[in-house]
């Protein structure tokens, strides 16, 4: 039989694992595992998305342009260096296509978001992951870690799964100390749920080695219709738009999305009510004994005293139908991340781990 050998570096990769969704044997589910918007889309979102079941038969536009124009006019940016992508994942691997390949290093930090890894990868670029500072991406650790070969450095600011960030004078030094020829992606999936966060887009416009992605799939509440977008240098843009296909979001994607962006009240509550009873689980674990960082995004990375606790306490808490992530492939194995519901899920978890607490004591 003929041996089919794929790229090198493919056989690397170990396949995603998405969160869990459903527990065999368990009702009322409850699902915080993959930082999903609890309240879901905006109801101007889901008219649009209807709106478009009349014209499925009609190919999207191929250059995004109502949307990329929406994007522009809430962030204030230039709507011509806007790349619209299947989530910002199809972005990440955009950038690792076009600027990376054999030979090339791509970075990373040590408890970064896992598509960086496997983009880099398939692509047949090297990865390379550097250390953070108590689960926060260390700016010196990450430019003692560039060579002639960095090509692309990516963090994620917000970090998931930490929920750490750094703010804008790191993110500068950062940009301004690396090598030339190497771009600096911010990750700003999470972005949305700082208040007065640009993502790094002011930075943007004065060092053309930065670039931006963000996501509908988190606050928006459109994680299944995987619509991101990237923001850079006008020749970055151009570079990316040769590579991505024509037809790569879907008309209703498009409409939704646009209507998502634009609906800046829905936005507002969301974010609103995500800081209030992400504050209030965050500090409802602490007075069980289950620490976290001080989140920026819709989540909560519970630290517990080691790796089996944190997996008894997972499966106590799939017992009770909730289901959280573990992050040992995160090189966190005595944590667990827990997405931000809302204030009857975050009282739901909360009364869980305290009876797993008084269990185990």
């Amino acid at each position: 039989m003929t041996q089919i050998t794929p790229q090198p570096g493919i056989m690397g990769i170990q396949l995603y694992q998405g969160g869990a969704s459903h527990v065999d044997g368990v009702s009322n589910v409850l699902k915080l595992s993959s930082n999903e918007n609890p309240f879901g889309p905006s109801n101007a979102a889901m008219e649009a998305y209807r709106r478009e079941a009349f014209h499925l038969h009609r190919y999207p536009s191929t250059d995004h342009k109502s949307l990329r124009a929406a994007i522009g006019d809430i962030h204030g940016l230039d709507p011509d260096r806007v790349i619209c992508g299947v989530g910002s994942d199809e972005i990440i691997t955009f950038l690792c296509q076009a600027f990376a390949g054999p030979g090339d290093e791509v970075i990373h930090t040590e408890h970064g978001f896992a598509m960086y890894r496997i983009s880099a990868l398939a692509a047949g670029a090297t990865p390379v992951e550097v250390l953070e500072r108590e689960r926060t991406t260390d700016v010196d650790a990450i430019l003692n870690g560039c060579t002639e070969k960095t090509k692309l450095v990516f963090i994620a600011n917000p970090n998931n799964p930490t929920g750490t960030m750094i703010g804008g004078n790191e993110i500068a030094r950062l940009a301004d100390g690396l090598p030339d020829g190497a771009l600096l992606v911010l990750d700003g999936a999470y972005a949305e749920y700082v208040d007065g966060y640009d993502g790094g887009a002011s930075l943007i416009d004065t060092c053309d080695n930065v670039f931006m992605t963000r996501t509908f799939s988190k606050l928006y509440g459109l994680g299944g219709l995987r619509v991101g977008w990237g923001y850079g240098s006008q020749q970055v843009i151009d570079i990316l738009n040769r590579i991505r296909g024509p037809f790569n979001l879907s008309i209703a994607a498009l409409a939704a999305a646009e209507a998502a962006i634009g609906d800046t009240d829905y936005v507002e509550k969301c974010r609103t009510e995500n800081t209030r009873w992400r504050a209030w689980l965050a500090e409802a674990l602490a007075e069980l004994g289950v620490p976290s960082d001080t989140s920026t995004a819709n989540f909560i990375l519970a630290r517990f005293s080691s790796r089996t606790e944190a997996n008894s306490c997972d499966e106590f808490l799939k017992k009770q139908g909730i289901i959280v992530r573990r992050v040992a492939g995160y090189n966190l194995p005595n944590c667990l991340r827990i997405t931000v519901g809302d204030e009857a899920g975050c009282r739901r978890v909360a009364h869980a781990v305290k009876q797993f607490k008084e269990q185990t004591q």
